[in-house]
């Protein structure tokens, strides 16, 4: 049986958990688009119930690029309110983002589905440019590029 995803609609919006990978090679970030977003977002996804945040960023990783990354650390925890851009729900959204070890096997193709089924693609984008593209987190723009130490508790509300 197929654990559930941690997220649920009320009458006043969604709660969602959800991990992010930090995924970096030569400068660049790994991002995800799909065909029916105006935005780029981190690889990464939603917790199932019964797992953990690091279980659940493995499996991620593995399910948007077929690689099995290693996790560095815990870098960024994240709460997010926000109207999703889309859909204009209301979203009160926790996530943790893990900074993943590098792999030396990078070469992968995005084999998933964004959650309405749309075919996700994925971009590596320069860390020093992120200003200039539409993603999400939006802290990636600024803290990516500053010397990543610690865990950073980072809350935002749109």
């Amino acid at each position: 049986m197929e654990e559930q995803d941690l997220t649920f609609k009320t009458s006043e919006g969604i709660f969602n958990y959800r991990v992010g990978a930090i995924i970096i090679r030569d400068k660049k970030i790994l991002m995800v688009k799909n065909d029916n977003a105006p935005y780029y977002y981190s690889v990464g996804g939603r917790v199932k119930l019964n797992e953990t945040s690091e279980e659940a960023v493995v499996r991620e990783t593995f399910e948007e690029t077929g690689i099995k990354f290693q996790i560095d650390r815990l870098v960024f925890v994240h709460e997010h309110f926000f109207h999703e851009e889309m859909t204009k729900e209301r979203y009160h959204e926790i996530a943790f983002f893990y900074l993943m070890k590098e792999n030396t096997n990078m070469d992968f193709v995005c084999k998933s589905y964004g959650g309405q089924g749309e075919k996700e693609y994925l971009y590596w984008l320069p860390i020093e440019d992120l200003e200039q593209y539409h993603l999400f987190p939006e802290f990636f723009k600024i803290k990516l590029s500053g010397n990543m130490t610690g865990i950073e508790h980072i809350v935002s509300k749109e």
